[in-house]
């Protein structure tokens, strides 16, 4: 089985103490919007490309960085080891812009309470970083007001 290593990045969309996440009807999964980290590219820059791409939400600004995490998993008769680098993002405008047609069907954005976010993610690995991106939310919004 061949072994396939690529980086990735991507976004934690926190507002109004709701999660944006991604359904994927075609495999049955709620995911974090991320994807490839292309060549010259800053890993947050992929991470605000790919959440941008993948939700249509345009307004949105990095607040902090929540880490990285290695994951391995076997697709399709090759086994990927997957490098992530997650942020944490808000929502400051209502700005979008068009998702592709590919996007559109693979990925459904919708918000869920960050309480019920951490149950519906399907991945282990994706709700151990959504729980950092929610103590570091409460953590600013706490030392804020």
């Amino acid at each position: 089985m061949p072994n396939l290593e690529y980086m990735a990045a991507g976004g934690i969309i926190i507002h109004d103490e709701q999660m944006l996440l991604l359904d994927r009807p075609s495999r049955d999964e709620i995911r974090l919007p991320k994807g490839h980290v292309e060549q010259g590219e800053s890993d947050a820059d992929a991470a605000l490309r790919e959440t941008i791409e993948e939700t249509g939400l345009a307004g949105l600004t990095v607040v902090a960085d929540l880490g990285i995490q290695v994951v391995e998993f076997d697709y399709q008769g090759d086994h990927y080891r997957r490098t992530e680098h997650y942020y944490l993002m808000a929502k400051v405008g209502d700005a979008t812009l068009p998702r592709s047609p590919k996007d559109t069907v693979d990925f459904q954005p919708f918000w869920a309470r960050l309480e019920d976010a951490l149950l519906l993610l399907t991945y282990p690995s994706e709700q151990f970083v959504a729980q950092k991106a929610i103590t570091c939310y409460r953590q600013a919004r706490d030392q804020a007001g």
